[in-house]
């Protein structure tokens, strides 16, 4: 399947270069699982990730994160896209909306990165 979206492409090259470059799996993990069909794409609403993440953990999400739920404690979370209400109720809390492009620069290393599908 070929993917039409210039942004998306470019960041599975990214992420596949990054994960050579620095020999880490987890760049190269995100990457398949965004190569998927976008049907597979992971959605996942805020309360999930405040039930499974810890206080001031770095979540990543690749896919959409949504606003359903109740969020109770300050995350970093890091996705391909926010939904606005998820977007207000992370940076209410004084937590962090990240794109993956910017995690990949902030912390080439991937440590400390939790993936949530």
């Amino acid at each position: 399947m070929v993917k039409t979206n210039p942004r998306l492409v470019k960041l599975v090259q990214d992420l596949k270069t990054k994960s050579r470059k620095e020999k880490v799996a987890i760049w190269r993990d995100v990457a398949k699982r965004l190569e998927r069909s976008t049907r597979d794409y992971s959605e996942i609403n805020v309360g999930q990730i405040n039930q499974h993440a810890l206080e001031n953990e770095t979540v990543l999400v690749p896919g959409k994160v949504l606003g359903s739920g109740v969020l109770d404690h300050p995350l970093a979370i890091v996705a391909l896209d926010f939904s606005l209400s998820a977007r207000d109720k992370i940076t209410k809390i004084k937590g962090k909306c990240i794109t993956i492009e910017q995690l990949m620069d902030e912390n080439p290393s991937g440590k400390g990165v939790r993936i949530i599908q």
